[in-house]
């Protein structure tokens, strides 16, 4: 951070706890403290068991302490929501202590997720109005999904500063979600302006869910898989009449695109949709064929992809519109105690038939290390794989049918298959022949 001129942006949260905090900051190089106090008598009183007196006077020594080694000090009233509920006069008495002292910030938390909006607009708007000249940042949890309307009621109460984070990630249920209070700043107050560049939201979303291993839920607003997609087929007739469904929340905004569902609730404009984006047009009757056999995959809750499509096409109407020009015709997976993981693979590739063989971290793995040997012969760059995810019907046998569903991004474009079998590297590999015939 400091060698790109950005040691300021990084914020260490420290307590107090006299020279040990301070003296690990200058040790790392930290140059901004957001120290941790008490908000609340409650917590004063049964965790610190001080009084208010001595608790500010060992707060000011800190940060004395900090000032004098040059470290920029912000305070957290931890528990300032309860703090203003159940004891404001303590609040208000320690604000008084701090707009004393030499700090940029008071960082205010409903750290336990407790406030309504009414709650935050009266409680910020009071402290607001009290001290014009200090800077205050709200700080929301989501324990009762109330963390985007509590960050509209504190924008609108004054207050300076929100703390977001990336996927709503934080203790418990989250903090309040960067992607969504940027959009409804932009859309609901727009007097309200930020640095943040929309079109990056979903891409940083997506790099904080690959390194947190948490899954960005489907439906989450504006980063979910599903919130821009129409599944019902009257949605998407009424796309194509005016743009019906449309809101202000348009995914081009988000560096995405719309798209349309294939399931059992799927119309016909559904798949015209889909079908546009491929470059298939179908006679009338025999798209009513497929969205059928669609409709039918939906209520066995098949998953339908963009990519299905042709091979449904060619199954329903006894067409060539998938040309087969890839084939796994034979292979040998081996999996040993001690030993790598091997596999041999016989494939067809425009009418030439390869064999190969390779080792990996699985047998899949090994699978796809014969298949780059094979297309390496063909001076073909494979597309890389970005996801894999695996789903089998709740309460499946060992025989259970199992859906791998692969993602693939192949010349800056963002594409799955799917493969379906009893065993899962089957699946997988059903899911890989579909994509080499994709490319």
């Amino acid at each position: 951070a400091s060698e790109n001129g950005l040691i300021d942006k990084i914020e260490v949260l420290t307590f107090v706890d006299g020279e040990t905090s301070v003296n690990w900051m200058i040790e790392a190089g930290a140059k901004v403290m957001n120290l941790l106090t008490k908000g609340s008598m409650n917590h004063l009183t049964h965790q610190l068991k001080k009084t208010a007196e001595q608790h500010f006077s060992e707060i000011a020594e800190v940060i004395a302490l900090a000032r004098s080694k040059d470290i920029q000090c912000n305070v957290y009233l931890e528990d300032w929501s309860n703090g203003m509920r159940n004891s404001p006069d303590y609040v208000f008495q320690f604000l008084d202590f701090l707009s004393t002292q030499p700090i940029k910030r008071v960082l205010l938390p409903d750290t336990l997720g407790v406030l309504t909006p009414r709650e935050c607009y009266d409680f910020l708007s009071q402290i607001v109005q009290r001290y014009p000249n200090q800077h205050f940042d709200f700080h929301a949890h989501n324990d009762y999904d109330l963390s985007i309307a509590n960050v509209m009621e504190g924008v609108r109460a004054g207050v300076h500063g929100l703390h977001l984070t990336v996927n709503g990630m934080g203790e418990r249920a989250g903090n309040a979600p960067l992607a969504s209070t940027i959009a409804v700043l932009k859309d609901f107050m727009p007097e309200v302006e930020t640095s943040v560049v929309e079109a990056s939201l979903y891409s940083v979303s997506k790099l904080v869910e690959t390194f947190s291993g948490f899954r960005i839920p489907a439906n989450k607003p504006v980063v979910g898989e599903n919130v821009f997609t129409q599944t019902a087929g009257i949605h998407a007739d009424g796309d194509n009449k005016n743009n019906l469904y449309f809101n202000d929340l348009m995914p081009e905004r988000f560096g995405r695109e719309r798209k349309y569902a294939l399931g059992k609730t799927s119309g016909k404009a559904n798949i015209e949709k889909n079908l546009q984006k491929l470059g298939i047009k179908l006679s009338q009757a025999d798209l009513k064929r497929v969205t059928q056999r669609i409709i039918e995959l939906g209520d066995r809750k098949e998953v339908v992809t963009q990519e299905d499509l042709p091979y449904i096409i060619s199954d329903v109407i006894d067409t060539n519109i998938v040309e087969e020009k890839v084939e796994v015709i034979n292979y040998v997976l081996t999996h040993s105690k001690n030993l790598r993981p091997s596999a041999t693979l016989r494939v067809k590739v425009d009418g030439h038939i390869f064999e190969e063989n390779a080792q990996g971290d699985g047998q899949y793995d090994a699978f796809m290390n014969a298949l780059k040997k094979v297309y390496l012969k063909k001076e073909v760059l494979l597309p890389m794989l970005t996801d894999y995810a695996v789903r089998i019907p709740p309460g499946g046998n060992t025989d259970a049918l199992c859906e791998t569903i692969i993602t693939w991004e192949h010349k800056g474009k963002e594409f799955k298959t799917r493969g379906l079998d009893s065993d899962q590297t089957v699946s997988a590999i059903k899911a890989t022949q579909k994509m080499l015939n994709l490319i």
